[in-house]
């Protein structure tokens, strides 16, 4: 059995000679944070492929994310250290269900989740973010739009700004499976700490939370907020990185059971073999990713 140190300087020895960089988000095991040259959620990440100066980029995530990563860096190799690790809900639509979708809702505009498929996003006419899916919205002209994927994000961005959308019925299992009762218990467990919620759980989860944040705003609010005590509804995966850049704060998971499985599917064997073997790698057809593209630098305009 090959020692984890022995990986780690393996990992480093392999980044040097090929110019590579390992991109981990949030969620990702807390060794793969560790070792990772920035940790951050998926459009920041995939937004740092784009600017560094690397031949290789490594994307210790999900698909749909070292997806994203390709189509802003085309002339770059992204790698995904395990190509089985998915996003169920990216899989709970098609770009056959956005064209259909469109057929029945001629002139609306198709705001697509960031957490889609290539296919998906080249039939969108804007992407968006957890975090600024309200102010893309709100943007739009249009009173009635067509939001896909996620059902929670929706009724959230629906009830901000006051629009009807058109929402296709997906939902993210991770935080579907937070409930009002894991917040209640939570609240038992530590009186007085806040509630951060990400905006993917369930309505009524939001309802009861103080704050509703996107994983990349609960890192950036972290350090400012006054709580000394914040539960965490989320990927239990992001309390490795608060912990550890707040050691004065204590966080708390909603839910011990917020865990996605297909995060914990990279490890470091994984990312050393990866980088190794160069493979597998992320190939996306040329006209897909120039449609998506262009829905994805308009969602950049907004950040």
């Amino acid at each position: 059995m090959v020692k984890t140190e022995e990986i780690i300087k393996e990992i480093s020895r392999l980044k040097k000679e090929k110019r590579a960089i390992i991109l981990a988000h949030n969620y990702q095991p807390d060794e793969v944070q560790e070792i990772a040259d920035f940790v951050g959620d998926s459009l920041e990440l995939s937004r740092k492929a784009a600017e560094v100066e690397a031949n290789l980029i490594v994307f210790c995530g999900v698909h749909f994310m070292a997806e994203t990563a390709k189509i802003l860096s085309p002339q770059k190799k992204v790698l995904l250290p395990d190509f089985k690790a998915g996003c169920p809900m990216a899989d709970m639509l098609s770009a056959q269900d956005v064209r259909q979708l469109k057929e029945r809702n001629p002139s609306r505009k198709v705001v697509a989740y960031v957490n889609t498929t290539a296919e998906v996003k080249a039939e969108a006419d804007v992407c968006c973010t957890s975090a600024n899916a309200v102010k893309i919205v709100s943007a739009l002209p249009d009173e009635e739009i067509i939001f896909v994927p996620d059902r929670n994000l929706g009724a959230f961005v629906a009830g901000q700004t006051g629009k009807r959308l058109i929402a296709w019925d997906g939902y993210c299992p991770v935080h579907e499976n937070i409930r009002l009762k894991d917040i209640e218990k939570a609240r038992k467990l530590h009186p007085g700490a806040e509630v951060w919620a990400h905006p993917e759980c369930r309505p009524e989860v939001l309802k009861q939370a103080d704050r509703i944040f996107s994983t990349g705003q609960m890192i950036k609010e972290a350090p400012k907020s006054p709580a000394r005590e914040i539960i965490i509804a989320t990927e239990i995966g992001i309390l490795y990185r608060l912990r550890k850049e707040n050691p004065q704060k204590s966080f708390y998971p909603a839910c011990e059971k917020a865990i996605c499985n297909n995060m914990k599917k990279i490890n470091l064997r994984k990312i050393y073999e990866c980088l190794r073997d160069e493979k597998p790698e992320i190939i996306i057809e040329q006209q897909v990713a120039e449609q998506a593209r262009k829905a994805i630098n308009l969602m950049v305009k907004y950040i």
